[in-house]
């Protein structure tokens, strides 16, 4: 019984345990800075060339290890509407005509008739809205051959037993940086924006495992 007791420990301390929610961002989420080739020569005990920039430069993103902030501006909103209907009808009838002397009367005033109709209308109606504002700081993981910025980042926030996650990856055109080194999330291509949450909140919203194997296998 001591084997199958530790066990149950065990799986009530991970129960316990929050874990981090996946992702599909791009990786790493951050970096630090790369030596640059210039900045290997030390030219000056204090200034040093490698380091440096223009006075009147705007301090924008444009090395790996650089931070540019985001603004989160997704407002999507999509909705469709069908409607179907389908009608039809058919009839078929047959008489006979008096027929003597064929087995007595049998089939005397004998008539057939059948009727059918077929009546479908359908409707369907969906909207989806969805509002994501925000703002917040990634960084640069990579400058592609074309000048754009890979950029990755992540935030965290803890209150009380639980803690939300907000993610943001993409790439950046530096032409669409402004002078405040802020980049809109409208702007930034293959954009992959994650709002997630862990702790006991979140997973009261999830069903178990068990629950979604037999969801998954019982076709009732």
């Amino acid at each position: 019984m001591k084997p199958i007791f530790l066990a149950f420990l065990a799986l009530a301390a991970l129960a316990g345990c929050q874990t981090v929610p996946p992702t599909n961002v791009h990786q790493p989420m951050t970096i630090r800075p790369q030596a640059r080739s210039e900045a290997l020569a030390t030219n000056g005990a204090i200034f040093q060339s490698g380091y440096s920039r223009p006075l009147f430069e705007d301090r924008r993103a444009r090395y790996v290890g650089d931070t540019i902030t985001v603004k989160i501006t997704e407002n999507t909103s999509a909705s469709t509407k069908s409607n179907a209907e389908m009608q039809r009808a058919s009839s078929i009838s047959a008489s006979v005509d008096p027929m003597k002397g064929v087995l007595g009367n049998t089939f005397e005033g004998m008539s057939l008739g059948a009727k059918g109709a077929n009546n479908f209308s359908g409707k369907g109606d969906a909207a989806n809205t969805n509002v994501f504002t925000g703002t917040m700081t990634a960084t640069v993981i990579e400058v592609l051959p074309n000048g754009n910025l890979l950029i990755s980042g992540e935030k965290q926030l803890a209150i009380g037993q639980q803690t939300e996650y907000v993610r943001v990856s993409g790439v950046v055109n530096p032409a669409f940086v402004g002078i405040d080194n802020l980049v809109n999330s409208s702007n930034i291509a293959d954009a992959r924006i994650e709002y997630k949450s862990s702790g006991f909140i979140s997973e009261g919203q999830v069903m178990g495992w068990l629950a979604r194997f037999f969801l998954s296998f019982l076709p009732f």
